[in-house]
């Protein structure tokens, strides 16, 4: 089943639910990378990629949100042109992301794909 994280620390599991497995497809190429806040070292933003052998790409961003979240444009992105340029050219709406002390949700926006097209370049670099 699925897990989908609905806040920090919290997912949609039941109170009498269990995760017993957790199973990785083999990928081609997977990279993590983060802008560090610089008093606490914690993600300001963070970036996992993984590209699959059939093309497909996963990504998931933390520290920009409440909880880890997939951005559907970018993984669509890099799934068709798995390259540093189409990372870069994805827009992300600020929306739904922190706005706070440390960064605001615009600034979130912007390194979100910024961070995409570095992590892709090292990717590749592997």
């Amino acid at each position: 089943m699925p897990t989908t994280f609905i806040d920090m620390y919290t997912t949609a599991l039941d109170p009498d639910e269990l995760i017993v497995a957790v199973e990785f497809p083999l990928v081609e190429r997977a990279r993590y990378e983060k802008f560090r806040n610089s008093a606490s070292h914690f993600a300001l933003v963070g970036m996992f990629v993984a590209k699959h052998k059939d093309s497909s790409v996963r990504v998931a961003v933390t520290g920009a949100a409440s909880s880890v979240f997939r951005p559907a444009e970018l993984e669509a992105a890099l799934s068709k042109d798995f390259s540093v340029a189409s990372a870069r050219g994805v827009t992300i709406s600020p929306d739904e992301l922190n706005d706070d002390m440390h960064a605001s949700a615009v600034h979130c926006a912007h390194l979100i794909p910024v961070l995409a097209g570095r992590v892709v370049e090292r990717a590749l670099s592997f």
